[in-house]
């Protein structure tokens, strides 16, 4: 099979291909922002609890206007689509929850291990996000998708190993204390969270909420999350300390703001990937950003590399060429979601949500 059918079965469209890379570059450039926003001690001087609500916010705003873009701006439309569509708001509610869970357990779970056994842990997402999407869409992976899993999971573990640089972990711990407690269940929670959140959002994309516009479920999406994060935030008590006007004036400069709207922007791009491509793509995706992140760093900031991270680079490469081999074909969209969603192969919106 030539290059050029590999990468037409990987990306059935010149739009798909496009989403690809714009969604790695925004993922990339939301690295390279924060980190250029940090002190040298690893704090901020803003209150990262307010861009995170911002960027909520943001994210609705963004979805509603392109929604209305749409509908030639008549409110009315907005306000007919809701209604029709009340149902998929429902529907939403469970990807929030399980994102508010995971955000909750991104606390605790940093509390017990080191930052390199938490990033270790974490990439069992690859593998459940596989079995997430045979379960929702119910389709088989085949022996090479999974093997190309496993090699990807493999890649992103080497990268997390720090294999000469400074020890990353906590007051004496190494990165295997701690995994045998309670909190390893809890970051299986927190696994599960994810990856069911993902896939099931690109279920309700293309087929439980297909017949809805995509924008509206990006809206749906957008303001049950930020009914969970706001009450979580509540519950925690650092809703209030988030909304001073020290907090507001905090993030009101330019370089906290381009995290906002990048931040935001993920999310629209997240959705047209999901639409046109698939969870499981996305999890290659998510790897090369972690590897292209650590050398944009080296270059920008300074921040070492080390041999791991080329060995993850060769492991991440293999691990993509035999999935290109195999890759999961997705079905066209249904018809009422085409009509309502534009042409991918034109560039008009295919839009949906992380």
């Amino acid at each position: 099979m030539s290059l050029a059918q590999k990468l037409r079965d990987l990306f059935p469209t010149k739009w798909s291909l496009f989403i690809f890379i714009a969604y790695m570059a925004l993922f990339i450039n939301q690295g390279i922002l924060v980190t250029a926003t940090k002190n040298k001690d690893n704090s901020y001087d803003y209150n990262t609890v307010t861009v995170v609500i911002l960027t909520e916010f943001t994210k609705l705003f963004m979805s509603l206007a392109l929604y209305l873009h749409k509908q030639k701006w008549q409110l009315s439309a907005l306000v007919e689509g809701i209604i029709a569509n009340r149902r998929a708001c429902l529907l939403y509610l469970v990807p929030a929850v399980l994102y508010c869970i995971y955000n909750m357990l991104t606390f605790v779970n940093l509390k017990a291990f080191d930052p390199t056994t938490y990033f270790l842990l974490l990439q069992l997402r690859v593998v459940v996000t596989g079995v997430m999407f045979q379960v929702l869409f119910k389709r088989r992976l085949s022996g090479r998708q999974w093997f190309s899993l496993l090699l990807l999971t493999l890649g992103c573990v080497i990268k997390q190993l720090n294999f000469g640089g400074p020890a990353s972990a906590q007051a004496g711990k190494t990165w295997h204390d701690g995994i045998f407690s309670i909190n390893l269940l809890l970051i299986l929670v927190q696994v599960f969270c994810s990856c069911t959140a993902g896939v099931y959002n690109e279920y309700l994309l293309k087929q439980g909420a297909a017949g809805v516009d995509v924008m509206l479920q990006n809206a749906f999406m957008y303001a049950d999350s930020i009914v969970f994060a706001v009450l979580t935030l509540a519950v925690r008590g650092e809703l209030s300390a988030a909304l001073t006007a020290s907090a507001l004036r905090s993030v009101a400069r330019p370089a906290v703001l381009m995290i906002v709207f990048n931040n935001a922007t993920v999310g629209i791009v997240t959705c047209y990937f999901l639409h046109s491509l698939d969870s499981i793509l996305k999890t290659f995706a998510s790897a090369l950003e972690l590897m292209f992140t650590a050398v944009l760093c080296w270059m920008i900031f300074g921040i070492p590399v080390y041999a791991n991270t080329a060995v993850a680079i060769a492991i991440v490469s293999a691990a993509i060429c035999v999935y290109a081999q195999q890759p999961v074909r997705n079905p066209p969209p249904a018809a009422g979601a085409a009509q309502k969603e534009g042409d991918s192969e034109s560039g008009q919106p295919l839009l949906r949500n992380a």
